[in-house]
């Protein structure tokens, strides 16, 4: 007999002696964990939990070992979760923890519209450093081999396909520049807005450390820097607060390491490849049944952003004469007729009918998921209409065999073609779709 949600919470709860759950809500956003918040004896809290348990098989620290860390980091002076009680599998609702919920927003957009960049970014660089420095003696903390994890990452990117020119090319970068390997740290992994907790402009919280490993802290403010976790500032590298240049110094002003700009390169290089295969993996998790949502297809369509943001990272390689090439003409979408309407149009009037008749009667993640639905509408409609295109398996073989690189006569204008084309249908409200649009065909 299966057990509810709510059902199987109240007896972790039971455990700690608090009541059971009030006010059960499923919150926004999380690509790979859920999140809940609730009431139980006055507190509010947060339960964190994997949709499935096939979606922990595989990850190198479970939930009991990430517990085990958030308490370690906060007991390290990181403004970290104060960590309540884990699910047992008797609770028969998967697996995960509960935390005290900390106050504030993790709204990216709402915090730089009101922080005060000097502030904020010794903020972030003091959670940087306290995280850091955690102490993760006796913890199941994995520790990250570089050359190991992109060998890994290889793997994947083959079994995905292997026919995405613009990953072919950064991986080929990748393998060729590892670097020489140092003294570990504890990385968070997944340190960047959105993960962060904010109130009146100033950090109140780290959450989510399903990724933390031991490893090269600059991967971390490489993470943050990732011009897709710059939200509406994507002018501004360093968090979308300033530049990486002032929150290197404001890293070494709070007691951290010395900044290294080759070691930062890579990591950003390497966690833009990394993301683009995670988004495809989502494509993955649904196909396989573990998470039917629309948001895991819709997810796995922003590789496209990591795409564009490879090729901006990597077109310095190309000889001046390839990076001044005219890009060839964009394909001509196509003109919708007279007489029955195309698909393009029938999608483009169901999501029309969503926004009109039933947004209105949805609320709370319900909105969040119809948002979400007609993003995917539109995703399509556009593929109809501009029919881009972003594999090429044979060009993607040369890439990475070395057989064609960025010197190769029209191959940087074909690939900055494909990225906008293709991030053009996919998610055309990307904030670096604009610059580089300007930046590469000169409007």
């Amino acid at each position: 007999m299966s057990i509810s949600l709510s059902d199987g919470l109240a007896a972790a709860l039971q455990r700690i002696g608090l009541p059971a759950p009030e006010g059960l809500e499923r919150l926004s956003g999380g690509a790979n964990m859920e999140s809940w918040r609730f009431v139980s004896g006055g507190e509010t809290c947060v339960l964190r939990r994997a949709p499935s348990l096939e979606m922990m098989a595989g990850r190198p620290m479970d939930h009991a070992g990430e517990a085990a860390l958030i308490r370690a980091a906060r007991a390290s002076g990181v403004m970290a979760p104060e960590v309540l009680v884990e699910l047992n599998p008797e609770d028969g609702i998967g697996s995960g923890y509960v935390m005290r919920a900390i106050s504030g927003s993790p709204d990216p957009n709402a915090f730089l519209a009101e922080a005060d960049p000097p502030v904020a970014i010794r903020d972030i660089a003091r959670e940087l450093v306290a995280t850091h420095r955690t102490d993760c003696t006796g913890l199941p903390v994995p520790v990250m081999d570089t050359a190991e994890a992109l060998n890994e990452l290889r793997t994947r990117f083959l079994a995905y396909g292997g026919d995405r020119p613009i990953l072919a090319l950064a991986l080929r970068w990748l393998e060729a520049n590892i670097p020489p390997p140092v003294a570990p740290s504890l990385v968070h992994g997944d340190f960047r807005l959105g993960n962060l907790m904010f109130e009146h402009g100033r950090v109140t919280g780290v959450l989510d450390w399903e990724l933390a490993h031991l490893g090269d802290w600059h991967e971390d403010l490489a993470f943050g820097c990732m011009t897709v976790w710059r939200f509406s500032r994507p002018d501004r590298p360093g968090y979308g607060l300033t530049t990486v240049e002032e929150l290197a110094a404001a890293y070494e002003e709070a007691g951290g390491g010395k900044f290294d700009s080759e070691r930062f390169r890579f990591w950003t290089i390497y966690r833009t490849f990394w993301w683009a295969l995670g988004c495809l993996q989502m494509g993955g998790f649904w196909r396989a049944g573990h998470d039917r949502s629309v948001e895991r297809v819709v997810v796995a369509r922003r590789t496209a952003e990591q795409e564009l943001d490879l090729l901006l990272l990597l077109e310095d390689l190309a000889p001046q004469t390839e990076r001044e090439r005219p890009l060839p003409p964009a394909l001509q979408p196509i003109q919708p007729g007279s007489g029955e309407p195309s698909g393009a149009e029938i999608l483009t009037a169901i999501s029309e009918w969503l926004n009109s008749d039933i947004k209105p009667l949805v609320s709370g993640r319900g909105k969040f998921d119809l948002a979400v639905a007609r993003n995917a509408l539109g995703i399509v409609a556009r593929e109809i209409e501009q029919r881009p295109v972003a594999t090429d398996a044979a060009l993607s073989a040369d890439l990475l065999a070395g057989k064609a690189d960025l010197s190769t006569p029209g191959l940087l204008a074909r690939l900055r073609r494909m990225a906008l084309d293709k991030l053009s249908a996919d998610m055309p409200k990307y904030p670096a779709l604009a610059a580089a649009r300007a930046q590469w065909e000169g409007n």
